[in-house]
């Protein structure tokens, strides 16, 4: 990402989102302020997504991890909690489109993202409810401890965390560090996040696909720095401290949002995982 610029991954995230709810209806993941807030033509939304084949399978992936986040945060309400951190919110709409009730949503993103999302919100007449606090953090020069600390933040509250599109782009100890932040709270956590197998994993036509994307998302101003494996993430993640781990990678997403669909073949992939200390 460009110094004082928005992030142009989460741009194109929003892009699919906002695609899918006019190319598929909004089938999988349904969201009313995703065209909205993304301030473009429908009919350019639809121009760009269908320039290539291959985006589409990003789309669905994204409409998936949406839905299946969402899902597990109603989940995790039921159980109890009352905070939710978005990670690297972008122009992510849960708050905006959902009545609360009780609780607070700390939204976190790089302060010229958030800029950005704050000008979309106001051009797209999408009101700000009480609930949504805003917390720019750099994280070059602070931490999520501190930057959620100064947001007001309370630790110890239980807390919903989703982190969608973002560890891919991460250095393998900056997700730990995150993770054992997550799971240290002292009255329980959850947390959604999506991460892919390494590239050497997938068969040839997914490894095609993934240097495909990967070189998208380089053009953009990112790389994408960390691959994980289920096993070892597994492990570490129990000894972090998470006791209930859920994790969907491409056979698992097949049989839940894509039953009788033999397009996506590949056993090795994106994942979505949900973990949680209580």
């Amino acid at each position: 990402m460009e110094s004082g610029q928005p992030s142009r991954t989460a741009l194109a995230a929003a892009a699919h989102r906002a695609a899918h709810q006019i190319l598929e209806n909004g089938r999988i993941f349904s969201d009313r302020l995703a065209v909205p807030i993304l301030g473009q033509d429908p009919a350019d939304v639809v121009r760009e997504a269908e320039q290539e084949p291959s985006r589409r399978r990003m789309r669905l992936f994204i409409a998936v991890r949406t839905r299946f986040a969402e899902d597990a945060l109603a989940h995790a309400r039921e159980r109890g909690a009352v905070q939710i951190v978005v990670l690297g919110a972008g122009l992510d709409t849960y708050a905006y489109r959902t009545p609360l009730g009780v609780g607070r949503v700390f939204e976190i993103d790089h302060p010229a993202t958030q800029a950005w999302k704050r000008q979309r919100l106001a051009e797209a007449g999408i009101p700000v409810p009480p609930w949504v606090t805003f917390a720019p953090v750099d994280f070059e020069r602070e931490t999520l401890a501190d930057g959620l600390a100064a947001a007001g933040f309370d630790a110890a509250a239980q807390t919903f965390f989703t982190w969608l599109g973002v560890v891919p782009y991460l250095p393998e100890p900056a997700i730990w560090r995150t993770l054992e932040f997550i799971a240290s709270l002292p009255n329980g956590a959850h947390v959604v996040f999506d991460y892919s197998d390494p590239p050497h994993a997938l068969p040839p036509d997914a490894r095609a696909d993934h240097d495909q994307r990967a070189a998208r998302v380089a053009a953009l101003g990112k790389r994408w720095l960390s691959y994980l494996e289920p096993p070892q993430l597994h492990a570490r993640l129990r000894q972090t401290g998470y006791c209930t781990i859920e994790d969907l990678g491409p056979p698992q997403i097949r049989a839940r949002y894509f039953p009788g669909f033999a397009g996506l073949a590949s056993d090795k992939g994106g994942h979505i995982l949900r973990a949680a200390t209580i």
